[in-house]
């Protein structure tokens, strides 16, 4: 337990103290005095949002399972926070026992967004350790990443150690036993590097060079050590059941994003939605059985004495026990008045009987994600769903009650043109107008459709990663066309910051070089790029430009489907020969089917032994 009266002062003088106190019901972890190895767990961004992370919930749990580790929490504080460990020379601590970071064996974040770059160097700073990884002694912490944004490692490579591709429920276990082993033995850190990049699933950048050529592109990526491997390959779960879940987590003092259970009822996808990095890089797709889940939401229920479960994963509608799962629940969550949330429907999957069952709690708004205007541009990306889909599965929810609708959809979508803006604001007004085409109850508040665009950004591991994205002036220009195309105050139009996501798409397809971008960045104070009152385009520009990094050679240039990619030593299942395919018939705006009708040998079921976890087939890979 952190010491009150020692960072009192600091307490006192910011906004949020709930944020930097730790001791929240259920946050009991192993006794630091006699543990075996000390990890904290970091998250890089604002308490309320990590603590809605449950990603970082499960490791660490499956780490304090261990019986030989303490793994703690940190977040990155907010700007008042950060001032007044400054101003009194204190250091960023963990929660539990109010220690800095400097004093752990390991400092673990999750990656989950290419903006929150800044805050894991400002962390590290915060922290006192030590920026770069090459600067680290045998007594500093080594420092460990992993999440989504690690599978293009590249960009932030110069401050991690230690880098975890895939799914860590058994791998962080596995690497904790041999950091456990390594600290017990004396061992040296440049060899528990070493040792760490034996095991599969790990990536030691500084046991790799990077060679570029003089057009910026890379020319080669070698391991510089013996029996360094030259591809790492993600790790996964294959059995869901006998995965750890989170059923006893700490409950925040504060209002988090998501303030509920989570419930994860699967992993991967089985529709190949072309810009779509999470279905690419969590295949091959795994469930979870009704009986397991019920079980941990029950539990989960008893332990917090949250009123609301959300149903997770990628496309929640695909699972394919939906309605036993439900059937399941709903005696229990009904007596207790906790209400059951479905997000991630798929239009082309919509329930209405489901739909109805989950309303007897409460009614709340429905997302669907039709991601584009026209057909065309929908079987580019392979959406696979048609507007009669769209506007039926609307109707459904009309029919059954419901007056708010979010749709969300792109722009700058490769081969997008002027009418596939203009027939996003068309698809609205069809579903207003179908709204309207018969008489509904609704209390006289008549119909809201949210349309909800973002900006496309090319991402590491999909069929568009080759693929330039728009500039900024195309972007903002092609975000305009459509406001001026919505003409009823019914359709509620909301667009993301252009200059946000090409700071994001730089990110997401950098190299090495971006390292010093970061480093720069730092020195500046740079932090927080995920929140808008701290982001600032400018500044970057001017970093960039002080570093000798052009953006646009990331962003907004076409990639060779040849040259080697910054990611390409990572395997992650999915062959780059899919990949490749599947751009060349997005070209042609042909679509493939989803997993379950038809395998299209993307080679993700060599990851569970060949067998297709889709359809229960043998795939053909």
């Amino acid at each position: 337990m952190i010491d009150y009266e020692k960072y009192a002062p600091l307490l006192e003088q910011v906004e949020k103290p709930g944020r930097y106190v730790g001791s929240e019901y259920g946050s009991e972890i192993p006794d630091p005095e006699k543990a075996d190895l000390r990890v904290c767990f970091c998250f890089p961004d604002t308490y309320e949002i990590g603590m809605s992370n449950l990603g970082i919930k499960i490791l660490s749990g499956c780490l304090n399972n261990t019986g030989y580790v303490s793994c703690e929490r940190c977040y990155m504080p907010w700007p008042d926070m950060r001032d007044q460990l400054i101003k009194h020379n204190m250091p960023l601590y963990a929660l539990e026992s109010g220690d800095a970071l400097s004093e752990f064996d390991a400092v673990a974040f999750t990656l989950q967004y290419e903006l929150c770059y800044t805050n894991v160097v400002a962390m590290l700073g915060l922290g006192n350790i030590k920026l770069l990884s090459k600067d680290r002694s045998d007594s500093d912490p080594i420092i460990i990443a992993g999440g989504p944004c690690a599978y293009n490692p590249e960009p932030i490579a110069d401050f991690i150690d230690i880098f975890s591709i895939g799914e860590g429920e058994d791998a962080l276990v596995e690497l904790a036993s041999l950091l456990r082993e390594c600290k017990k033995n004396g061992v040296s850190r440049e060899e528990t590097l070493y040792r760490a990049s034996q095991l599969k699933g790990f990536y030691v950048p500084s046991l790799y060079d990077v060679e570029y050529n003089d057009d910026g592109t890379i020319r080669s990526f070698v391991p510089n050590r013996e029996n360094v491997p030259a591809t790492v390959q993600k790790r996964i779960i294959e059995n869901l059941d006998e995965v750890y879940f989170p059923c006893k987590c700490s409950v925040p003092f504060l209002e988090t994003v998501h303030d509920r259970v989570m419930l994860e009822v699967f992993r991967g996808c089985i529709r190949g939605c072309r810009f779509c990095q999470a279905g690419m890089i969590y295949r091959p797709y795994r469930e979870k059985s009704p009986e397991v889940l019920n079980e941990n939401a029950k539990t989960a229920i008893a332990h917090s004495g949250y009123s609301e479960i959300s149903l997770t994963s990628l496309s929640i509608s695909d699972y394919t026990r939906l309605r036993e799962l439900i059937d399941g629940m709903l005696p229990w969550t009904n007596a207790k008045n906790v209400n059951l949330s479905l997000p991630s429907m798929r239009i082309d999957n919509f329930y209405e009987e489901l739909l109805e069952k989950v309303s007897s709690v409460r009614k709340s708004g429905l997302t669907f994600a039709p991601e584009a205007g026209t057909q065309r541009l929908r079987d580019v990306i392979n959406k696979n769903i048609t507007e009669e889909e769209i506007l039926t599965a609307c109707e459904k929810a009309f029919d059954g009650g419901r007056s708010s609708l979010k749709l969300y959809f792109m722009n700058g979508l490769p081969t997008e043109t002027d009418d596939d803006i203009k027939g996003i604001a068309a698809l609205g007004q069809s579903i207003v107008d179908k709204y309207y085409s018969k008489k509904r109850f609704g209390g006289g508040r008549g119909v809201n459709v949210t349309v909800s665009v973002s900006c496309f950004v090319p991402k590491p591991f999909t069929p568009f990663q080759w693929e330039a994205q728009d500039s900024i002036e195309e972007l903002e220009r092609k975000q305009q066309l459509l406001k001026g195309e919505i003409k009823t105050k019914k359709i509620s139009y909301k667009y993301h910051d252009a200059r946000v996501s090409r700071i994001e798409a730089v990110f997401a397809r950098g190299d090495r070089k971006l390292g010093r971008a970061l480093l720069e960045a730092y020195n500046r104070n740079m932090m927080l790029d995920g929140w808008d009152e701290y982001f600032s385009y400018d500044k970057w520009i001017s970093v960039f430009e002080d570093c000798g990094i052009d953006p646009a050679f990331y962003a907004n240039r076409e990639f060779g489907l040849d040259e080697i990619l910054p990611w390409d030593f990572i395997d992650i299942g999915v062959t780059k020969k899919f990949m490749k395919r599947e751009y060349e018939k997005s070209r042609q705006a042909v679509t493939t089917p989803d997993c379950r009708t038809k395998c299209s040998g993307c080679g993700a079921s060599a990851l569970c032994n060949g067998k297709c976890v889709c359809d229960g087939g043998e795939s053909n890979a």
